[in-house]
This record gives structure tokens, sequence and C-alpha cells, in this order.
């Protein structure tokens, strides 16, 4: 065979091998009116470094060893689902919906009231008397929501009132990332949807995002060797045809011959299969952990910088806890899906009570940049480092408090200090961040 023959068949090889497997690629989100919210700016994001390289070089790095115990634990979390009998909730966090729709009334997004005759449809569709009926094995086959109520439809407090409307619709629970293992617990009265635990939130998952799982997959999917997207907003093919969007965070196992991923499809009975995938990018995805460098978390944070703010995960967006738990899940650290659980899955240092100047002392003096969260009851922060004795913070933040109750819309990720908004004399004193920050919250 001549060279040029040679040449031209590894080529139809390869591209054929390529065009066989599933194909991870960069792509973008694709624009909603999440990104025609306001955006307001205020002078921390032009004062102080907009770059989170600017601040990695005062990281501290993890010992190997620590870092192998953190990823460890993430994985036994990430994996739960399907080790478990049942159901595994705290009675506290169990039926808060139909408590939240049935005491107050509640709005569309243009202001009309729901009846309750249309609610009432819904909880009984979510069919909750037959819970744990089922206790399946289940895995997301693509990005997808997770809702409080088996239905599409969005509900409001009151949106006349700041900070009840448009984005923050309480049936948006979280998001999940494709590949994610699920327990169902039952299905709803019209099958369409199925309540599903996954290892960071729980509620109501459309049936068709979903495949069930056999021992025999756990088995193999399985195994003990992760790699994770480190590019935000990637996006799967299946021969050219757009399978699902890939948030950064999303974990894929790496296959037996170290040069494919592993992800989930459906059949048409509903079952899962592994597909193999091929990152067109080496600079896409990267064996979990991540190696806790000055390079990488500058890296990775700056994929989340600008992002617009999804209330739980909405319009392929992230909110302050999705940024936070996202970002740390690369280096193998395990957070739950909002804030107030967060705090607790680290280790705690108490600032509450303390002036503004000791505050700042104290998360400079104890908080590790890029592996450190500050947290204040609603919202949580990834502290970056300090410029020039200030603290710098990057939060997916909805808004600043202003003294009329409104609020200044930010509206996504940025990079401040822990008083964002100091300039402006419009600004409510009491409700700065450095004034309602209570914890450090150390990994």
């Amino acid at each position: 065979m001549t060279k040029k023959l040679l040449f031209s068949f590894l080529f139809l090889f390869c591209f054929h091998t390529l065009n066989a497997a599933y194909i991870l690629k960069v792509s973008k989100r694709t624009k909603s009116k999440i990104d025609h919210m306001p955006k307001h700016s205020v002078a921390d994001m032009t004062n102080i470094p907009q770059n989170p390289a600017y601040y990695a070089s005062q990281i501290k790095p993890f010992s190997t060893k620590k870092q192998k115990e953190l990823d460890k634990a993430f994985n036994k979390k990430y994996f739960k689902p399907w080790h478990i009998p049942k159901l595994d909730i705290p009675k506290k966090d169990f039926g808060w919906e139909v408590r939240f729709i049935t005491k107050k009334p509640i709005y569309r997004a243009k202001g009309s009231v729901i009846r309750a005759s249309t609610y009432n449809k819904w909880i009984s569709n979510a069919h909750y008397e037959a819970i744990n009926s089922k206790k399946y094995k289940a895995i997301t086959i693509r990005h997808t929501n997770v809702k409080a109520l088996p239905t599409s439809a969005a509900f409001y407090r009151d949106p006349r009132k700041t900070g009840e409307g448009f984005p923050f619709d309480y049936n948006q629970n979280s998001s999940l990332h494709i590949n994610v293992p699920l327990l169902i617990s039952h299905f709803s009265k019209d099958k369409r949807w199925a309540f599903v635990q996954a290892s960071y939130s729980f509620g109501w998952v459309k049936t068709s995002d979903l495949a069930l799982v056999s021992k025999d997959f756990i088995k193999k999917f399985e195994n003990g060797n992760y790699a994770m997207v480190i590019k935000d907003n990637l996006r799967l093919y299946n021969d050219k045809k757009p399978v699902s969007l890939v948030k950064l965070g999303a974990l894929f196992p790496i296959a037996k011959d170290k040069k494919h991923y592993l992800v989930a499809s459906r059949d048409k009975k509903g079952h899962a299969h592994l597909e193999n995938v091929i990152a067109t990018k080496v600079n896409i995805i990267a064996k979990k952990p991540l190696p806790f460098t000055p390079n990488n978390v500058a890296m990775v944070a700056k994929e989340f910088y600008g992002e617009p703010y999804g209330w739980g995960g909405s319009y392929e967006c992230r909110d302050c806890s999705a940024t936070t738990r996202d970002f740390l899940g690369t280096f193998g650290i395990f957070l739950r899906r909002n804030s107030s659980k967060q705090a607790k899955d680290g280790e705690n240092i108490n600032i509450k009570g303390l002036s503004k100047a000791q505050k700042k002392k104290k998360i400079i003096k104890y908080a590790d940049p890029f592996r450190s969260l500050l947290h204040v009851p609603g919202h949580i922060v990834l502290y970056l480092g300090q410029f020039k004795g200030e603290p710098v913070i990057m939060h997916t933040y909805w808004g600043i408090r202003k003294k009329d109750r409104t609020k200044l819309i930010t509206g996504r990720t940025i990079i401040t200090t822990t008083e964002p908004g100091k300039e402006r004399r419009d600004v409510r004193e009491g409700s700065k961040l450095i004034n309602t920050l209570k914890t450090i919250v150390k990994f």
C-alpha cells in the first residue's frame, strides 16, 4: 500500500471512529429572556481586578492526601442514590411545596392569581400516596430541571413586589447535569414526571430526561475513574444531532481505553445504555479531581464570570449556590444544593456580630482563597483573596438592597469586595454583605 493510500485509509478510519461515538464540543448556551434582565454595575467591578488569575497566586495548595480524601467523599455522596433503599430526605424538607402554594396566594409571571382548582390538580398529579413505591435506580440522560411539583408551569409570590417576580419561579427547585445518579420514588399520575432524589437535590424530573439503570450498568459506570467538564456550556452530539447542553461540573466516567468518556443514553423502553464520548479538545474535560493550582483555579473560575443569574439553575444558568457547587466540585469538594446546607458542608468560623473592620481582618486571616466560602442567610460566595487589604469575592448576585427596599439588580456572576455598591448613597447600610456575613466556611 502506498503512503498516499495508507494516509487516506487512516483518515477515513479515524473519521469513521470519531463519528461513531458521541462527541463533546465547545458550544454556547441558548440565550433567553434571562439575558435581557437589568445588569447594573457598581464601582468594584471597575476598581478591582476582574480576572480571577490576579488572585490565584494567593492560594494555599491542598496536600495530595487531603484532596484525595475530599474527592473520595465526593464520589460516595454523588453515587449515594444508587445505594439507598428508599428516599433519604429529612422530614422538615419534605412537602414544603404543598405548604408554599396552599398557605398564601401564588401568581403567574404577569400577576394573575393561580386558582386553587389549578394547583390542586398539580398536587393530585404528584401522587404522594405512592412515595417509595418504585425505588428504581436511574440516571439523567441530559441536562434537566428539577421541579417542586410535576408541572412545567411557573409560580411566584406577588410579582408586583420586589424580589417576588421573574426569575424567582418557586417551581424551579434545581437543575441536574447529564450523568447524575438518581433514585426514583414514584411517578406522577400522568406518568410524565418522576419524583427523584439526586445527590444534592430532590423533586420532579421529566421521565423523558431519565433512563432506568441495571446492576450491570451501575457496575460499569461507577468505575472509580472519573473526569469532570472544566469549560462551561459545551454540547454533546450523537451523529451531529444535539443531545444536551453540558455545563461545567458534569461528571463523566473515563472508559477503560482511557481515550473515551462514558455517557448514558436511553433506549425505546426507557433503559440506560453506555455510550463512548470523544472530547474534541483536550482542555474542556479533565480527570477529577483537578489539581488545585493557581492556573487551574483561575481557569475554572473565569468560566463562571458574567453568567446571568438563574434562580435554581433556571434558563441553563446558575444561582449563587450552583456556582460555588460546580466550581469546588471540579477540585473534588462536594456541596449540597442551597446556601444554608453548603454553609454546613465545611469547617465553620463564626464572624457574626463583629465590626466591619474585624470581619475583614478575620476573613483575610482565616479564609483560604478559592477554597473558602462566606455565608449569609440566603447567599453564599467564593472567597478569592485580597486586594489592597480588602477581601475579594466572586458570587452570582441578584442585587444590592437599597434604602427604599428595592434592589439594584446586578443579575450575574461578578467579582467585588464584601461591600459592593458602597459608593452609592442609596444603598442600605444594614443590608451590605459585610454587615450580614455570618460564617467563613473552610475546606
